[in-house]
């Protein structure tokens, strides 16, 4: 069974009920999540051997967080202990016209004030086959930064495949510098890189020419991101395979969803998925994510089932509460075999 590390953040999530907005609710729903966690749910749910690395508070929600993790299937026997607080991020799902808006409280947070040495990455990396990490913890903090590059040159020594969601958060930039001065070292790292149709744009001002993230329409023209894929395997030279994902946004509850993957040769494009009603986007890049290094890891000689498994596993996710991604192999390769109808299991 191949074994996966993922480093970086995990916070309490907190969201109004239904689409009531800040203003109008008077209590929240509790639940965890965050970017890497949520790809090692996924993986968990998959059957992968998977252990989730942070820094956590000495407290009672840091404990429920640790449960929340075990009783999922993720390990945490390499986190670290320290600092006052886990984060927290609050959500106001948004309808039809009107956006969903997340506001963070997760400065000062234990994993912000992470530094270079806390944490044993030989001993981490032992037996393992992958690491995981996104842009999202390079952004907390100049210490996670430094962190999260001892990881991933760790890995790189210890002949562990890396890979990063680029996952550009504007508001989490806040500690003196830009991610394109932080992120191309650890990019560089990289084995498999992912990002959204606008990350390569926000961070390294790569995009595919007349593109309009918000003019989507729904609609996007699959092959023009070829380029981004050689523009970045040109800048990052270590990559062998370049992945974006492609939201074509209609309006808050009715999103197309689907990717393409680069291989340097190849550029291979997934089937495209109209995805009505949606229930929660939150985690849908990072269970698309786990879909991918399931895929990848599984369906080693065949790039287009890796891509047709992660973007149905993260079609999939937009059905389910909460930022983990709550669905089976099985499930996911029903959906691939054209199964969408939605008919009861008995």
């Amino acid at each position: 069974m191949p074994r996966v590390i993922t480093f970086g953040e995990i916070m309490l999530r907190l969201a109004t009920p239904g689409y009531l907005r800040f203003s109008q609710t008077d209590s929240f729903t509790a639940t965890f999540g965050g970017g890497e966690a949520n790809v090692a749910v996924s993986l968990a749910n998959y059957g992968v051997d998977v252990e989730f690395v942070t820094r956590f508070p000495d407290n009672d929600i840091a404990r429920s967080c640790i449960a929340d993790l075990h009783k999922h299937g993720v390990g945490t026997r390499f986190c670290v202990t320290g600092g006052e607080r886990l984060g927290i991020y609050f959500l106001e799902t948004g309808a039809v016209a009107r956006p969903s808006k997340v506001v963070y409280d997760r400065a000062h947070s234990a994993i912000s004030e992470i530094e270079p040495g806390m944490i044993d990455w030989e001993k981490v990396f032992e037996g393992a086959d992958w690491f995981h990490w996104t842009g999202i913890t390079p952004a907390l903090s100049e210490g996670a930064a430094a962190v999260c590059l001892e990881a991933a040159r760790a890995a790189n020594r210890l002949g562990v495949t890396v890979s990063c969601d680029l996952n550009y958060r504007k508001n989490l930039w806040k500690y003196g510098k830009k991610a394109g001065e932080v992120m191309p070292a650890l990019t560089e790292c990289c084995d498999v890189i992912l990002g959204n149709e606008e990350d390569a744009e926000k961070v390294f001002g790569i995009k595919p020419e007349g593109f309009d993230v918000t003019a989507t329409g729904g609609a996007i023209d699959q092959s023009r991101f070829r380029s981004v894929g050689e523009q970045l395997m040109k800048k990052f030279p270590r990559a062998k395979k370049v992945i974006i994902t492609l939201r074509g946004s209609i309006n808050a509850n009715h999103n197309t969803w689907g990717g393409v993957l680069f291989d340097g040769k190849t550029l291979y494009e997934s089937p495209r998925y109209d995805i009505t009603h949606i229930v929660d986007r939150v985690g849908g890049g990072d269970s698309f994510m786990g879909g991918l290094i399931y895929g990848l890891l599984t369906y080693k000689e065949d790039p287009q089932k890796a891509l047709n498994f992660a973007v149905a596993a993260s079609c999939l996710k937009h059905t389910i509460y909460g930022d983990y991604n709550l669905v089976t192999v099985a499930e996911v390769e029903n959906l691939m075999k054209g199964d969408a109808s939605g008919r009861v299991s008995r």
